[in-house]
């Protein structure tokens, strides 16, 4: 549910002298996969295609879900370029982030279909995740009085 309920992530990726590097993203998830989209020139796409390897990170917060969660994926990236994916991931990818909203949606959509656009299909390979209600239940004195199921004083 966190994923449906969530539009951003961090992507992350090794740099080109190996250290890692991160970008908060907005992303969507589709079939099993996370479809995430820029612009050819930044850097993180050429070393993407140099090594696949990446993982997003993903957060409850900001979101509606009320105890705090994350999910953690590592993920094998293949970069497209292709007309195809682009013409059923961009109107996507626009919807999700103007939901509700049709004609920003449209704008949105003709503002990313520009030169040099990619999409990163994402396939997840391991998960880990974090569930602040469970960790909490295991010690209810160290939950913080934001929780929504704090004992009330």
């Amino acid at each position: 549910a966190l994923y449906d309920a969530q539009i951003e992530c961090t992507l992350i990726w090794a740099s080109k002298d190996g250290w890692p590097m991160g970008v908060i993203v907005n992303y969507i998830h589709r079939d099993g996969r996370f479809w995430l989209t820029a612009s050819e020139e930044r850097p993180r796409v050429n070393q993407i295609r140099q090594d696949p390897r990446v993982c997003i990170a993903i957060t409850s917060k900001g979101s509606a879900i009320k105890e705090r969660q994350s999910l953690t994926y590592k993920c094998e990236a293949i970069v497209h370029t292709d007309r195809e994916t682009l013409d059923w991931v961009l109107p996507e990818f626009a919807a999700a982030m103007r939901p509700g909203e049709p004609e920003k949606a449209e704008a949105f959509r003709q503002m990313l279909d520009s030169p040099g656009r990619v999409v990163f299909e994402l396939i997840p390979v391991k998960r880990v995740g974090f569930d602040s209600a469970k960790m909490w239940a295991a010690s209810e004195a160290a939950r913080p009085a934001d929780s929504p199921s704090a004992p009330k004083e």
